[in-house]
C-alpha cells in the first residue's frame, strides 16, 4: 500500500495493526481520495470554491463511494483514487441537504474492499475511536469521542445527534470514522470547538452513519432521496449573545429577495419566538414544504420589522450532474 509522503500523524496518534482488532490495511484501503471540479458560475463557488478536495468511503460492492456532500455539490466532474493510486472518473449521484451525505459511482471497478457500516447506537462520550483519511497509516488517527449532541449549522442544516471527536484530524472532509470493530460509524464534515468541561476542546465533528439506510434504499430504487425537501431560505444565522443574527444572506435567494438584511436579529417565527439556532430552523420547516410564506418578525437597529420570506427549494438554485 502506497503510503503518503507529504504529511504524517506523530507514531503514537496512528493506530497500531497490532493492537486494534481489525484489518487496518483493509479498513485504510476502503478510503479513497476524491476531488471534484465545478463550474465557476455556480450557485456554491464563492463559497465552497470550484476545486474540492477530500475524501470518501467505499461502502458496497459495486464501489458506490460515501462522502460529505458539500465536496460534490454542483460538481461537473469528480475523481477516485485509491491507496494503489487507480484513479477513476465518478457520477455525483446525490447529495442530501438533511443529511449531508452526498453519494458518488465510480465509472469503473475501484480495487478496495467495502468498508462494512456500524451504528452509534453504543457510543459514548470517552469511547475509543480511529478517523481514517486517505493515504494510509499516516493518515489515520487515534482518537475519542468528546461528545454528542444536537447540531446547528449557519447554512439551515441540522442532526439531531452529531459525534464529536479530538484530537482533530487536519483533513477531515469526508473522512471515516470507524468504531473499534472497524465499522464505519460517521464521515467526517467540519473542523470544530468544542467545550469540554472547563476546556476548549478543537475537534472533527461527523455524520451518523445511521442516518444512511433511508437515503440509500431511495437512491438505489429511485435514483434519488424521496423525501419532502424542507423550505429554504439561504438565509445564514449564527448564534451571539442569546440572539440568532443574519451573517450572511444567498444573492437573489427568498430572504434576499424579501428584504432581509445582514445583523438583522431573528427574534419569531410566525409569532413563536426563537430559542437559539436549531429552533428557528425547526420552526421554519413546520411552515410547509418550499414554496410556503415564511413569517419573520426581525430586530434592525432600534426597530422591529416584519417580512414575509416566499421559501424555496435549495435544489433548484443547484446545478444538476450531468448524465454519463
Amino acid at each position: 500500500m502506497a503510503e503518503s509522503t507529504q504529511w504524517a500523524f506523530p507514531a503514537k496518534l496512528q493506530p497500531d495493526a497490532r493492537k486494534v482488532a481489525f484489518d487496518l490495511d483493509a479498513v485504510q484501503n476502503a478510503v479513497v481520495k476524491l476531488r471534484a471540479d465545478v463550474p465557476d458560475d455556480a450557485f456554491t463557488a464563492s463559497t465552497l470554491g470550484t476545486d474540492r478536495g477530500g475524501n470518501g468511503v467505499v461502502i458496497d460492492e459495486r464501489g458506490l463511494v460515501l462522502t460529505i456532500g458539500y465536496l460534490i455539490t454542483e460538481a461537473e466532474t469528480v475523481w477516485l483514487t485509491t491507496n494503489d493510486g487507480t484513479t477513476l472518473a465518478g457520477h455525483p449521484l446525490a447529495y442530501d441537504f438533511a443529511t449531508g451525505f452526498g453519494l458518488v459511482q465510480p465509472l469503473g471497478r475501484l480495487p478496495a474492499v467495502p468498508l462494512a457500516c456500524g451504528s452509534i447506537a453504543d457510543l459514548a462520550v470517552d469511547d475509543d475511536v480511529y478517523v481514517i483519511g486517505h493515504g494510509g497509516r499516516t493518515h489515520a488517527l487515534k482518537a475519542h469521542v468528546i461528545a454528542r449532541r444536537e447540531f446547528a449549522g449557519y447554512w439551515e442544516y441540522m442532526l439531531d445527534d452529531a459525534l464529536f471527536t479530538a484530537p482533530p484530524h487536519p483533513e477531515w472532509s469526508g473522512a471515516a470514522l470507524v468504531d473499534e470493530t472497524g465499522k464505519l460509524v460517521g464521515i467526517g464534515s467540519l473542523l470544530v470547538q468544542e467545550s469540554v468541561g472547563d476546556d476548549v476542546v478543537q475537534g472533527n465533528m461527523f455524520v451518523p452513519i445511521d442516518l444512511l439506510p433511508a437515503l440509500l434504499a431511495d437512491v438505489q430504487k429511485f435514483g434519488r432521496s424521496t423525501q419532502p425537501p424542507r423550505p429554504w431560505l439561504g438565509m445564514y444565522t449564527t448564534e451571539i449573545a442569546d440572539h440568532v443574527v443574519v451573517h450572511g444572506l444567498a444573492k437573489n435567494a427568498p430572504a434576499d429577495s424579501a428584504g432581509v438584511r445582514l445583523g438583522d436579529i431573528v427574534v419569531d417565527v410566525g409569532g413563536d419566538k426563537v430559542a437559539g439556532l436549531a429552533d428557528l430552523y425547526r420552526k421554519i420547516w413546520r411552515c410547509g414544504a418550499p414554496g410556503a410564506s415564511i413569517p419573520l418578525t426581525l430586530a434592525r437597529d432600534s426597530a422591529i420589522v416584519r417580512v414575509q420570506v416566499r421559501s424555496a427549494d435549495r435544489a433548484d438554485y443547484l446545478r444538476k450532474p450531468l448524465l454519463q
